[in-house]
């Protein structure tokens, strides 16, 4: 642990505390929305090699829904159980050790000969994607300048349909030319790569030094805080002593419990839409009379607006409170799904799709900063971890629900407004998440 902040880059001027960014912070950030790329590609992946995963072990769509699910329950279970892990272990190792999860299940997932041991992969996979996402939520945010968490978080959450799109690119040629299986090894040798790089270079968050104290944490802190050019501490201050392990309960004491609430019932709503929308826009783009060809390019345009969305958000919430910036980009989104069941030129169409997953996946990406504002350093891991983790029971129900509201073949509209109207409700959360909660929290 120790050896590892050594190996932190250099870098000078600002500080987490200043307006402006050094380079350290710079990194940081850039390195977790490249982290952050990998849940992209490891949460895609698994749509595009499911036909010829099908087709090569002949299996049917029940089975197919099984392996959907093992990584949604491997999700969940990363971020309730593990990601508060990141709370007294750092955010450093947390991460490495979700990477090393994530390579073993994607590795996993090429190697395996049958259906079950494949979902076994899949669930470890998703464990290491729950754990991941909680703490570079968590790092990210600790080490944005004042003034800039939501920009730091939006640059970092761009990685996700960045990653996603290239997954995509890359699938299309490599699955025909090399087959399914060596595509999965293909994605654990990229997750594999990335484990030293993080190793070197990834520091450790100096808010979680300073709360938690371990062996060594002064001079630590002290070289971090020369890298981001402020001067050295003589001591650290007398902390109290720390609970061994976050608990759910901590998370709904100190005045926090309302905004709890509101931020789970927001994300489960919100994960409910966005896995509806991510899971069925090439179909339903079908169902709007393109052929597949286009089908799939809705698709990677919806994730293309999603980087631009999550860029827009964070760079107006430099100004703007983002919990109301979450409500306006839904309830923009709900307009949007509305219109994307009405009959439009096909690049009309496309443009409604790119809106969608600006509006959409940018206001989804607010939640990560919205939750670093609710929770202090000492339970932030664990109040990102469980908000993602409830979240993930929305992401479970979401595609199941579109389903069935497709197979009764019901008009497209009402399909859609059945999922604006639970959009505009967290929406509406996310806008009094901070206000019925108490003061915002800036360490």
């Amino acid at each position: 642990m120790s050896g590892g902040v050594a190996m932190a880059p250099a870098s000078s001027g600002g500080d987490a505390g200043a307006a402006g960014w050094s380079r350290l912070q710079i990194l940081v950030v850039l390195l977790c929305a490249l982290i952050n790329a990998l849940d992209g590609m490891d949460v895609m992946i698994i749509a595009y090699v499911a036909p010829a995963l099908a087709s090569d072990w002949q299996v049917g769509v029940e089975a197919l829904g099984v392996l959907f699910s093992a990584g949604l329950v491997g999700m969940m279970i990363g971020c309730i159980l593990v990601a508060p892990f990141a709370d007294i272990w750092g955010r450093r190792p947390t991460i490495l050790l979700a990477l090393v999860l994530m390579t073993i299940g994607a590795l996993g997932c090429g190697l395996v000969g049958g259906l079950w041991s494949f979902a076994l992969m899949r669930v470890v996979t998703g464990v290491g994607i729950g754990t991941l996402l909680a703490s570079i939520a968590a790092l990210v945010s600790e080490y944005a300048p004042a003034g800039r968490r939501s920009l730091a978080i939006g640059i970092f959450q761009a990685g996700y349909p960045v990653g996603a799109v290239l997954t995509g690119l890359v699938a299309i040629l490599s699955i025909p030319t090399f087959g399914w299986q060596e595509t999965m090894l293909g994605a654990g040798i990229i997750s594999a790569v990335l484990i030293p790089v993080v190793w070197i270079f990834l520091p450790e968050s100096v808010n979680f030094l300073e709360t938690r104290q371990p062996a060594g944490a002064l001079e630590r802190i002290n070289l971090l805080r020369g890298k981001l050019g402020r001067p050295a501490l003589p001591h650290l201050a007398e902390r109290p002593a720390a609970s061994a392990l976050p608990r759910m309960g901590d998370l709904l004491t100190q005045g926090r419990w309302r905004s709890t609430l509101t931020l789970w019932c927001a994300t489960f709503l919100s994960f409910a839409v966005l896995y509806f929308i991510t899971s069925w826009i090439p179909k339903l783009a079908v169902e709007r009379g393109l052929d597949h060809g286009d089908a799939i390019w809705s698709g990677s345009i919806f994730n293309l607006g999603g980087v631009a969305g999550g860029l827009l958000i964070g760079w107006l919430a430099i100004r703007r409170p983002i919990g109301a910036l979450i409500g306006l980009f839904f309830l923009a989104c709900a307009a949007l799904m509305i219109l994307f069941t009405a009959s439009l030129p096909l690049a009309l169409l496309l443009c409604v799709a790119c809106l969608l997953g600006m509006t959409l996946q940018g206001g989804f990406s607010g939640f990560y900063s919205l939750a670093a504002q609710v929770y202090p350093t000492s339970v932030r891991g664990a109040g990102i971890g469980w908000a993602v983790g409830i979240g993930r029971g929305g992401a479970v129900i979401g595609p199941m629900a579109g389903g069935l509201l497709l197979g009764a073949k019901l008009p497209l509209w009402l399909v859609f407004t059945c999922f604006a109207v639970p959009l505009c409700i967290a929406g509406v959360l996310a806008a009094i998440t901070l206000r019925i909660g108490g003061n915002i929290i800036h360490d």
